[in-house]
């Protein structure tokens, strides 16, 4: 199935990224772009979400400096547009990938593609790893623990029922019940033109 391949490369990116566990370390994908794309493409999304996790957890700090958080909204924005990109590099992979599938003239659209779920796939892995380790803390209390671990337990029920949808969502695809289209994000806050503020800057 899609989603045990995805998992698992969502645990291994986590993994990897907490055994320096800094946000400005070098990133380097195992997956060749050329020969393993989907791995690739899967890698680099979830390395994102990561790093961007982190970015969240720093600049909720009551005492960082503010020219310090001005700098790191600045890299949260830029990290969401790559999450975004990525996203929509997935859909296009998929898309090709069923290119040739004759669509049933009763086939329906999903309420979202197979890449944003996919993207909640990966945020709900970064969930899993964090509150595991709160569910694990030796320096936290019982009563937190307990529930943290209940936290746990719900989260890793949602991992089962998010993954056999997309499971579901692209073997629908496959046999087309079901297509997909690519819609481009298309965000105004980025773009010199679309942005009123950036706009009057030029």
């Amino acid at each position: 199935m899609f989603t045990s391949k995805a998992n698992k490369i969502f645990q291994d990116v986590i993994e990897k990224y907490h055994v320096i566990n800094s946000v400005d370390q070098p990133f380097i994908n195992e997956y060749d772009k050329d020969s393993h794309l989907l791995e690739h493409l899967l890698y680099r999304k979830c390395w994102i979400d990561t790093v961007q996790w982190h970015y969240e957890d720093i600049i909720r700090d009551p005492q960082i400096d503010p020219v310090a958080a001005l700098k790191l909204k600045r890299q949260i924005d830029a990290s969401n547009q790559d999450r975004t990109d990525m996203v929509e590099y997935i859909d296009s992979y998929l898309l090709e990938r069923h290119n040739d599938v004759v669509v049933k003239e009763t086939a329906t659209i999903n309420t979202e593609s197979p890449a944003w779920a996919i993207d909640r796939l990966s945020i709900l892995a970064l969930k899993v790893y964090h509150m595991k380790e709160e569910a694990t803390r030796t320096d936290a209390s019982d009563s937190h623990k307990a529930a943290c671990q209940k936290k746990l337990d719900i989260l890793l029920d949602q991992q089962v029922d998010l993954s056999s949808a997309i499971d579901t969502l692209l073997q629908d695809i496959a046999v087309g019940d079901k297509y997909m289209k690519v819609y481009k994000q298309m965000k105004m806050y980025n773009d010199d033109e679309l942005n009123p503020v950036l706009r009057g800057q030029k």
